[in-house]
Parts: structure tokens; C-alpha cells; sequence
């Protein structure tokens, strides 16, 4: 029996184009045991009658808006069409006015066996097209599942069948939500596999991946987040993945149609014909240009709507979602947009359950979010990030901390949650519990006292046997206070946000900081100076001996340096063998250093040194005769080093940790390994400034995360110069009684 076939027509006009529609239709209505003896694979078109690309929802149609040839559109998806049918049946659905994008039979819907799930258009262009699918499957017999209408899934544009039937990959990011996932899973009784797309030219996940016969793979890694990279490597193994290049990708080699041996595509590289061949597929090339400027190809203009089932599996899907409540001024500060943005740059999905504004500008607000993520990886990273910004679980879905024991000393469980600088709580036995010693890159430690349940942030050497330790991301939450409107706007030198300041900025930031070192000096509270020897060198040692000396420093860390170069210029003038107050090299200058540790291992402390007279100026000696405690934490590099310097790495951590409790400001000079270590062991609420030449230091301090922290790029000596004189200016005669 011969095949029934159209030739090749050139159309001149439109009554010949509804010539040939309506004599197409006529011959894919014939039975198929007629035209088809060998094939039983089925697809549906949708003839380009109305087909053009009058808007822009991608970016393939930008600049193309009515530049496509309808005569062109029409010659290229007869070629497709001639091809298919020589190879499978091609079902035809009635094109109609008003969706010209109804060509791209491909999003449909999805299907498997006789259930259909129905597309849900993320841009209201498509939107029309709903209905006269769902009527064609409904004729067809098939079983249409409706999606919730306000949530987006593209059909089999966004969602592939393996083509040995084991899984779904599906596809979320630009045009599907990956809460439609699960829906799939029940729907179809098969597991899903979410993928991330992240380029905005592959919007649907057919335009960059396409599953072949016998578990090959055809698709462009760069299109997919590295979760989604992992996934796939998972689950297909080297041999059968056939990673494409940009240039093969833009022509949409992967928008590809796969009848078993057959692969029918736009345009392929002679590498990639060549790869697919090795491995036993055919590429047949037909040129489809006029339907990529619409950001279409083979694959997005069919739909395979013969999917067998493979009973023996079962719904699976790797989807988890939580609810969590933001509350605070989320508009104002921003909060909201972070933690949307937050969501989706880590690889999950949000959906805005309840938002409650805020009346009056006091007042707070309050968001309900839905957050999903494609597995507890994913969604763990988004929550311990989410739980920095103050978001909690919802009543009903809260639940206790998980917990596991430690059974090695000084080494946490798996999985064990990081603690951050934020005050934070944790629930246990229904109650939540607030965290003690809250600081950075720490676990938290839960006891039992006779008090009840005990939670403390401890660094991983001192964990101990017996302890239990917060795993995963459940039950906890940090507490963010609220700062109203008018807080920020009338706090006559409220504290710098965070940021960098660059050398224009200086002066301002220097008057802040003066003004918040004279409140907290005022009111007896405490501030802690981290300094390096570059304090010395740059001639800014005098300055902090005078802020020692007048009592806005109440304690002092850092390194053997330091020490060494004060004292040597308080003893000899010099600071590296250089003169300080002519700036020329002392000759034998190299060796002072040197004679001054060995002046104060004589007299066994710095203290003591100062009691008998041989110090009577300088940094250290201020420390000494106003009684105020300082830790030097000693490296691999230190000559001597003093008797002073503790060279237990350990002991100097500790000893760092008990001097900066109580701190309400912390002045970072010049110091950037001393500066990082007591940046990730200072809580949130501490004000932080940080002073270096080097803006990589700064700017390392300022990204922490605390909204109170500074950092300026500048001359250290000229920063404390400043600050001194403003601080002068304070304390004047005349500016308290301008005040």
C-alpha cells in the first residue's frame, strides 16, 4: 500500500494556502492503518495560518515584530510537517485568530497515556490558546488535569519524558513554576526531576534539552544552574550525555524532534551530525528561521501525544515547600525584594501567600511566602539565608530543632546549621530557647541544666561528647528588631549603613564615628580597638594612645607587631628602624626592634617594663597605666615575640572572644587577619568600623552581613588624625554650649 503524501507547493495567495490546509486536514483525518502501516508514534501541528510574531515575550522575537515571511513560515512548516509524516502520524489542530503563537503545539499541555495535564500561560499573549486545546483533547478522549490559574507550566515545552520512560524533567525558572511539580507527579504517577533554567534565550526547557531513544541526552549545560548540572549528571551517565556548544544551541539543535533513530532539527554542526551519528541517530536537518524569530523550532511546533505508561513505576518528586512569615518595615528597608530575590537566586520558587502593609509609618508589615525548592539542598541554603533576614515558620508549620549527638570531641554532626551574627533562637520541646554566645561560623550546642534546655553558639573544637547539636534549617529563627521610619530619618548621627566608603567620604564618616565614641564613653559603655602595626608606621600610634588615655578604649587586640613597634618608637624614636619625626632611615635602625623585645623579656611583661620606668609613652604603655586589658595574638612570623604575646592560637581566640563581650563598637585599624577573626566572633548589634588602605579588606569586613558595620579606604594615621580632632571639637567649650 503506498503512503498518501503531499508534494512540495509553492503558495502564491491565500485561497491557495486554504487549499492546501483544508486538503492536509482531509489526509490526517484518514485512519492511520491506512497511511501508516509501521509507525504508531502520533503528534499534533497547528498549520501557521495565523502565524506571526506580534509581541515580545522572549528574547528571540525582540526586533522581529512583523518580520517574519508568512509565505517562508508556511514553506518551512510544510517541510516539517512532509517530514514527520513520513515517519509517524500528524494529528492537526484548527489554528485560530488572535494566538498566533498556537503553532507551537508544544505547550499544549503534557502528556502520558490518556491523562493531559493542560497549560497554564505565564504571559497573558498566550492565554487564549488555553481553551481550544483543552477542546481538542476533551474530543480525543483524553483525561484533562486544569492547574490552578495562577499557576504557570508551559506543557511539554517545559516538561521532557524520558525516553526510556523512567522520569519527567521538568523545567522551572522563566515561563513554568516549580510548584506545578508536584501536581505532575500525582497527576502522571511519575518522578519529576526539577531543573533550573537560567538564560533567557532557553526559556523552555525543549529549546536547550532533549531526550533521545535508548537514554541519550542532547542539551546545553550553561543553560541550567549548577544544581540542575548535578541533577542530570546524576541520572545520565558520560557515554550518553552529548553536551552541545553555544553555536549549535543558538540554532536550536536542541528544539529537536526524535522519532527513535530519527532526530529532525533546524540546523546542526557537522561535529554534533557527526557525534549523533557515532552513537546510531540520523539527523535530518529542515531550516526553520522564520519560527526562531518567535523563539521557536521542530520540537516547540509538535507534541507528541503518544506517550506510553510504564506501570511498574510510580509518582515521586523531590519538591519541598515551607511558609514562613517576614514581618518588619519590608518595603522601606527593602527586606521583601531581598528575600524574593534571595529565593530565586538560589534556585526556588515563591509564591506570596498573605501581604499585610503596614498603615501607618510606624507601622509594620507582614508577609506570608510560600518557598519551594527542587530538594532539601537547595531548600535548606535558601532557609538558613531567609533565617538571616528574620524570617520564621508559621505557627502551623512550626517544629522542633533536629537534633544528633556528638560522638566525636570537637567534631559536629553532618549537616549541622552554621550559626550567623543575628540573635537567634531555637525550638525545643514547643519552646523557643534564645542562643548564648551568638556569634559566626559556629554550631549551636544544646545542654540540659535544672533550669531546662541550654543553647550555645561554640565553635567546632569545643564541641564535647554528650552535647547535642542543631542540624538542618528547622525550628530556628533569628530575631531582627524593627526600626521604624522615623527612627532612621530623625537619629540626629545614626550609624552608617552598610557599605564602603571611598576617600570623598571620609570626613563624614569620621564626625559619625566621633560622635558615636563620645555617647557610648558618656554613657560607660565599651569599645574594642583591633589595630596593626601599619597604626604605628603611618604615625597614628600617638592618636590612639590620646583616645586610650581620654577613655574610648576599653579594650585592645591585636598582633605581636604592634606591640613591637610601639614600644620601639616610644623607646628609641623610630618605628622599623625609620625616624619617625624626620621620616629617613636611623643607621642600624634595623636591629631596634629587636632591643626593644629583648628590653622586655628582661623584665618579663610589658607591665612591668612600664612600672620601671623604661615606657613612658605610647600605645601599650597608655594600656598599662589606664588599665585597660589587652590580647596579642602571636603568628609564625613574630621575632621575640614578647613575653606578653600568646602564641596558643587557641588561647588567643579565646582570649579575643571574652575582651570583645559586652562591646557596643569595634574600630578595625589596619589589620585585616585580626579584623576577619574578630569580625565572624562579634554578634549582630555591635557597630563596626573598619580602616584600611586596601579596599579588598573593607569590603570583606562590610560583607558579613551586619547593617551596622562601615568601611573606609583610607590612610589609617590620617583617620585617627581626624578622628582626634573632631573628638576635640566635641568636647569643646564651644560646641557644648552650641549644644
Amino acid at each position: 500500500m503506498h503512503r498518501l503524501q503531499l508534494s512540495k507547493v509553492n503558495v502564491v495567495n491565500s485561497q491557495g494556502l486554504a487549499k492546501i490546509y483544508t486538503l492536509q486536514r482531509l489526509i490526517a483525518s484518514i485512519p492511520s492503518v491506512i497511511l501508516f502501516m509501521t509507525s504508531q508514534i502520533r503528534f499534533l501541528m497547528c498549520a501557521p495560518d495565523h502565524y506571526d510574531v506580534d509581541y515580545v515575550i522572549n528574547p528571540w522575537m525582540e526586533g522581529n515584530i512583523h518580520k517574519s515571511s508568512r509565505d517562508r513560515a508556511v514553506e518551512q512548516w510544510e517541510r516539517l510537517h512532509h517530514i514527520l509524516k513520513e515517519h509517524a502520524i500528524v494529528d492537526l489542530v484548527t489554528p485560530e485568530k488572535g494566538v498566533p503563537d498556537m503553532v507551537f503545539t508544544a505547550n499544549a499541555g503534557l502528556l502520558l497515556g490518556k491523562t493531559v495535564v493542560l497549560s497554564r500561560f505565564f504571559h497573558k499573549e498566550r492565554q487564549g490558546e488555553e481553551p481550544y486545546f483543552k477542546q481538542w483533547f476533551e474530543e480525543n478522549g483524553y483525561t484533562v488535569k486544569e492547574l490552578p490559574k495562577d499557576l504557570p507550566f508551559e506543557g511539554a515545552g517545559d516538561a521532557l519524558l524520558d525516553r526510556e520512560g523512567r522520569w519527567l524533567w521538568a523545567g522551572y525558572g522563566f515561563r513554568s513554576e516549580l510548584d506545578s511539580h508536584p501536581y505532575l507527579a500525582k497527576w502522571l504517577d511519575i518522578e519529576v526531576l526539577s531543573l533550573r533554567l537560567t538564560d533567557d534565550r532557553f526559556y523552555h526547557l525543549d529549546t536547550c534539552f532533549c531526550p533521545l531513544n535508548n537514554g541519550y541526552l542532547l542539551y546545553y549545560p550553561p543553560a541550567f544552574d549548577s544544581y540542575s548540572n548535578r541533577l542530570i549528571e546524576m541520572r545520565v551517565s558520560s557515554e550518553k550525555r552529548i553536551a552541545i556548544l553555544e553555536p549549535d544551541a543558538v540554532n536550536f539543535a536542541c528544539n529537536a524532534v526524535n522519532i527513535e533513530s530519527i532526530v529532525v532539527m533546524n540546523k546542526a554542526s557537522e561535529a554534533l551530525k557527526k557525534r549523533l551519528e557515532n552513537v546510531g541517530f540520523r539527523v535530518i536537518e529542515t531550516p526553520l528561521t522564520e519560527f526562531l524569530k518567535a523563539g521557536g523550532a521542530a520540537k516547540c511546533l509538535t507534541l507528541r501525544v503518544t506517550e506510553p505508561v510504564r506501570e511498574e513505576l510510580h509518582a515521586n518528586v523531590s519538591v519541598e515547600s515551607r511558609i514562613l512569615r517576614l514581618e518588619g518595615h519590608l518595603l522601606d528597608t527593602g527586606m521583601i525584594n531581598r528575600a524574593l530575590d534571595l529565593i530565586v537566586d538560589n534556585g526556588g520558587s515563591f509564591q506570596v501567600l498573605n501581604f499585610s502593609l503596614g498603615e501607618q509609618r510606624q507601622s509594620t508589615s507582614a508577609a506570608e511566602v510560600k518557598v519551594s525548592a527542587p530538594s532539601h539542598e537547595v531548600m535548606e541554603e535558601i532557609l538558613s539565608q531567609l533565617i538571616d533576614l528574620g524570617a520564621v515558620n508559621l505557627p502551623q508549620d512550626e517544629r522542633d530543632a533536629k537534633l544528633e549527638p556528638v560522638i566525636q570531641p570537637g567534631v559536629a554532626p553532618d549537616d549541622f546549621y552554621v550559626s550567623t551574627i543575628y540573635p537567634t533562637e531555637v525550638r525545643l520541646n514547643s519552646s523557643w530557647v534564645k542562643v548564648e554566645n551568638q556569634r559566626m561560623d559556629g554550631a549551636i550546642a544544646i545542654t540540659k541544666s535544672s533550669n531546662g534546655m541550654v543553647a550555645k553558639c561554640k565553635l567546632l573544637r569545643d564541641l564535647e561528647v554528650g552535647e547535642q547539636v542543631v542540624v538542618d534549617v528547622q525550628g530556628i529563627r533569628t530575631i531582627r528588631k524593627p526600626e521604624s521610619r522615623e527612627q532612621r530619618n530623625t537619629q540626629e548621627f545614626s550609624f552608617m549603613s552598610a557599605g564602603v566608603s571611598s576617600e570623598r567620604r571620609v570626613e563624614l564618616v569620621v564626625e559619625q564615628v566621633a560622635w558615636e565614641l563620645r555617647k557610648i564613653r558618656d554613657a560607660g559603655g565599651k569599645v574594642v580597638v583591633t589595630a596593626g602595626a601599619v597604626v604605628i608606621h603611618t604615625g597614628g600610634g600617638e592618636h590612639l594612645a590620646q583616645l586610650i588615655r581620654e577613655g574610648y578604649v576599653q579594650a585592645l587586640l591585636g598582633g605581636n607587631a604592634i606591640a613591637v613597634h610601639d614600644i620601639e618608637q616610644a623607646m628609641m624614636g623610630t618605628s622599623l628602624g625609620v625616624d619617625m619625626k624626620r621620616g629617613i632611615a636611623v643607621r642600624g635602625g634595623h636591629r631596634h626592634h629587636l632591643k626593644v623585645i629583648n628590653t622586655i623579656r628582661r623584665y618579663g611583661s610589658i607591665a612591668k617594663a612600664v612600672e620601671a620606668g623604661v615606657m613612658k609613652s605610647g600605645v601599650m604603655y597608655e594600656c598599662v597605666h589606664n588599665h585597660v586589658p589587652f590580647s596579642l595574638a602571636g603568628s609564625i612570623r613574630d621575632d621575640g615575640p614578647l613575653p606578653d604575646t600568646e602564641m596558643d592560637l587557641i588561647k588567643a581566640q579565646s582570649e579575643y572572644a571574652q575582651l570583645i563581650k559586652g562591646a557596643e563598637m569595634i574600630l578595625m585599624l589596619s589589620s585585616m587577619l585580626h579584623s576577619i577573626g574578630v569580625g565572624n566572633m562579634t554578634a549582630a548589634g555591635v557597630k563596626m568600623v573598619c580602616v584600611d588602605i586596601n579596599p579588598a579588606v573593607v569590603t570583606k569586613l562590610s560583607d558579613r552581613g551586619s547593617v551596622e558595620s562601615v568601611g573606609v579606604v583610607t590612610d589609617v594615621g590620617l583617620f585617627l588624625s581626624l578622628l582626634v580632632q573632631q573628638l576635640d571639637k566635641l568636647t569643646s567649650p564651644y560646641t557644648l554650649k552650641v549644644r
